[in-house]
């Protein structure tokens, strides 16, 4: 496979607005759908923003009326800002076009990113992205006060987690030793070239997450590399690491197309 090329969009104070980004991606797209470029990852830090994937529910937008920008992703629905690397690689796939392998892919790259800085994680079968596996349940602790046995979770499927205290919020599932996501992936594919992509949190405020159903997500939470480890972590540290592994894994992958049925 050729040469995947970084393109740094603005980190920290030169953060970029979502759909400067946006607009970006798709001029990228087309060019490279053209063939006027080679895959091309852009990596970006942007000022605060919820965006929405074709898939989110109605009920899993901020309860108060907050902004969403609905975009042609997958996925559901989630919060990108400060504290977050970005990358949306933009690359060309043979047709018919395997979009669960390229998902898995960025998937390897960032688990790998995370070991690299001494965590580990992992996938979780039905549910893309990296993840931190939380504790057995029997061994989690309590919340409000009551036995996991009757975690109104379990038996609710819409159960809301923003009426029901901060003992439910997703972005203290580390607390509760629950399953929690590091990274969320969703993607999209046109004319056989890929857009959208990842969100790494690396050291955001993860209380943005609480005003959301992230991802669908009602029983797990949100995690972040500074959160696991116990340190700061900078999205300055982690770029080079994450390009690194990034090249590794999609200039080696072994492309091919989605296998099809025949009559």
């Amino acid at each position: 496979m050729a040469e995947l090329g970084f393109v740094h969009l603005g980190f920290g104070p030169d953060s970029v607005e979502y759909t400067r980004a946006w607009d970006e991606q798709r001029r990228v797209h087309a060019a490279r759908f053209a063939d006027e470029v080679e895959d091309t990852c852009l990596l970006v830090e942007h000022l605060p923003v919820y965006t929405a994937g074709r898939r989110t529910d109605p009920s899993e937008r901020p309860l108060d009326g907050t902004p969403v920008i609905d975009v042609d992703r997958g996925g559901k629905i989630t919060w990108h800002g400060p504290g977050q690397l970005v990358g949306y690689p933009i690359m060309k796939l043979p047709r018919p076009v395997d979009v669960v392998a390229h998902v898995r892919r960025l998937e390897e790259a960032l688990i790998r990113t995370a070991a690299d800085f001494g965590l580990e994680t992992t996938r979780v079968e039905g549910r893309s992205g990296v993840w931190v596996l939380g504790d057995p349940v029997e061994q989690r602790p309590k919340l409000g006060g009551l036995s996991l046995d009757f975690d109104p979770r379990l038996a609710d499927e819409e159960f809301d987690p923003r009426l029901n205290g901060p003992e439910y919020a997703p972005s203290n599932a580390g607390q509760r030793r629950e399953d929690r996501k590091l990274a969320a992936i969703g993607i999209r594919v046109a004319k056989g070239v890929t857009m959208h992509g990842f969100a790494l949190n690396v050291n955001p405020d993860s209380t943005w997450f609480d005003r959301i159903i992230p991802c669908g997500i009602r029983d797990a939470g949100v995690t972040s590399l500074s959160y696991e480890l116990g340190r700061e972590v900078t999205v300055e540290e982690v770029v080079p690491v994450a390009e690194k592994h990034l090249r590794d894994v999609l200039e080696h992958a072994e492309l091919r197309p989605r296998e099809t049925e025949t009559a």
